[in-house]
């Protein structure tokens, strides 16, 4: 149309950003000739995606008309915008154009897709322009790293931002993913529908790690919750099969590529304690060095045989959500992504928005996580500290109360795992020996000796209870325990 045409004069003088005038006066023209066309762009397109000014204005009185439960059309449009368009043509002129000239409603979708594609296209040359500017107008004390970060953030969030890929979902749809994830859970080593973890019993119990999932791991101090995420991260990246797709796509057959934040432990200090699991050394050992010769040739052999798991870390301290997110999407885009663990909750910060409220962002943290969790359809296991609470008590197994800082931490989770070893407790009560009390004692040590409880107190999609497991704390291995030593409690 000649009158939006004649807003850029000068068109042939500079480079103007991509847009499409034609598509934006097409999409304004099918709504207002019948709202139902609104209906089917409003869940992504946004009155911001418009590069015509004019056109965001038409657009944002549109959606506020329907919205209110009215019709929307040429008449009931110009009360809420400018009498003037041009000097050449009215308001409502041009909206009586626009409807005049519409097309069918079948193709609103495929305008407000180019319009919404455009603006992305934009927003990258802003993105671009801006990383350019601030590279050559840096401040001294401004590292290249955090322009890095901003700029990736900027990215991700235009990628998420107005996704139109959501929406419902046919039921018949959702019954076919259903029927493909038990054929892939019959077809799986163990028959499991989620990733094998490594431990039969917990496997028993859970059905292996559900994609999109977020499972919260929890223990007082000493527990072994590190121990147990590691044992479960290298086993899950020890069993990696990949299998290509016949659209070209690599996905997990067994096992899968894990992508692991450790917030507490730098990367060398968190491979010691896998090293020495495998190994069957104590990590404490292997750093001061009192080893001999065929130990140490046995954590080169382990060393040669894990450089070939698929197991990423990140062990960058303080780490916002966000951050976390876009490495996460980035790790996946890469190399793959099949199981997340972040080590742990707490360390972890949400947006300068909710800085100074811990419960505030806490809530937002493991909202994000589930989301992520979903957006990358992997499981993500997050480890988190208890209250002090569990000490007071005589019973310490730990329960849902004690989840620290948030109630958002049992809301958003699909699974709550808690670790409890009664020998950890017990040893602290040796009595005198000798005594009837200590030999009463040394009894019920010999009972718990070497035995780990996985409480898992809450489960969206299986049964609650209790699984018994062996740990070794010389090297911080969690294994089976032999199936004649123990029968498992009974499920709820």
């Amino acid at each position: 149309m000649e009158a939006v045409q004649q807003l850029h004069p000068q068109e042939e003088e500079y480079r103007l950003a991509p847009h499409n005038v034609e598509a934006e006066q097409a999409l304004l023209g099918a709504i207002l000739v019948n709202n139902e066309a609104f209906d089917r762009v409003s869940d992504f397109l946004l009155p911001e995606h418009f590069y015509e000014q004019v056109h965001a204005d038409v657009f944002q009185v549109l959606s506020k008309i329907i919205r209110t439960g009215k019709r929307a059309t040429p008449i009931t449009a110009k009360t809420f915008l400018p009498d003037e368009f041009t000097q050449d043509m009215s308001m409502s002129q041009y909206l009586a154009r626009l409807a005049a000239e519409a097309t069918t409603v079948l193709n609103a979708s495929d305008y407000a897709q180019t319009i919404y594609d455009l603006a992305i296209r934009r927003k990258l040359i802003e993105v671009g322009d801006n990383l350019s500017a601030q590279a050559y107008e840096a401040d001294v004390d401004t590292p290249p790293n955090k322009q890095i970060e901003e700029t990736e953030k900027a990215l991700f969030e235009l990628a998420e931002k107005g996704r139109y890929d959501g929406g419902f979902v046919n039921f018949d749809s959702a019954l076919r993913d259903a029927v493909d994830l038990a054929g892939e859970a019959f077809k799986r080593d163990g028959g499991l529908s989620g990733i094998s973890t490594g431990l039969t019993d917990m496997d028993r119990v859970m059905g292996g790690l559900q994609k999109s999932d977020l499972i919260i791991l929890a223990a007082r101090p000493a527990m072994g919750k590190t121990s147990l995420v590691t044992n479960i991260a290298f086993n899950i990246a020890k069993a990696y099969e990949p299998e290509t797709l016949p659209d070209g796509t690599i996905k997990a057959k067994n096992g899968g590529v894990v992508g692991f934040f450790s917030l507490e432990m730098s990367a060398e200090q968190l491979a010691t304690r896998i090293l020495a699991e495998q190994a069957a050394i104590s990590s404490s050992d292997i750093r001061r060095g009192t080893i001999h010769e065929s130990q140490f040739s046995k954590l080169v052999e382990a060393s040669q045989e894990m450089a070939k798991a698929p197991l990423y870390i990140d062990d960058t301290g303080g780490l916002a959500i966000s951050q976390l997110a876009a490495r996460a999407r980035r790790l996946k885009r890469q190399k793959g992504l099949d199981l997340m663990i972040v080590d742990y909750l707490q360390l972890l910060s949400g947006s300068s928005k909710n800085a100074g409220n811990r419960v505030q962002e806490l809530t937002e943290i493991t909202t994000s996580l589930k989301a992520l969790a979903k957006e990358l359809e992997v499981p993500v296991i997050a480890l988190s500290q208890l209250s002090r609470q569990v000490e007071a008590r005589d019973d310490k197994r730990p329960q849902l109360a004690d989840l620290r800082e948030s109630g958002s931490i049992e809301q958003d989770a699909d699974v709550v795992l808690f670790i409890y070893r009664e020998e950890y407790y017990l040893k602290n009560k040796m009595p005198k020996e000798n005594t009837p009390e200590f030999f009463t004692w040394q009894a019920e040590m010999e009972q718990v000796a070497g035995r780990a409880e996985v409480i898992i107190s809450k489960q969206r999609h299986g049964p609650t209870g209790t699984v018994q497991l062996h740990f070794n704390a010389n090297i911080t291995r969690f294994g089976n325990l032999a199936r004649e030593d123990y029968l498992p409690e009974q499920l709820d």
